[in-house]
């Protein structure tokens, strides 16, 4: 089976030095391993965009706007 000369490498160098095998395992725990309860909580999504079109309405501009009618944000039902 072909082995590149990388792989080679870190095999070694891990097989002469295994403490390293600890260190990754560290900081691997560190950034992934982590429970529910340590976990940042999910973000809202009430900023996405719904599904079909509807994230704005048309509603009427002011006086003076320039326009009869305008897109506006649709924040009916966002908590």
């Amino acid at each position: 089976m072909y082995e590149s000369e990388a792989t080679k490498f870190i095999r070694e160098f891990l097989e002469q030095h295994p403490e390293e095998v600890e260190s990754q395992k560290k900081g691997r725990a560190i950034w992934w391993d982590k429970s529910a309860e340590d976990r940042a909580p999910a973000p809202s999504m009430c900023h996405a965009p719904r599904a079909g079109g509807a994230e704005h309405t048309f509603v009427p501009v002011p006086p003076g706007g320039g326009a009869e009618y305008i897109f506006a944000p649709d924040d009916e039902g966002v908590q």
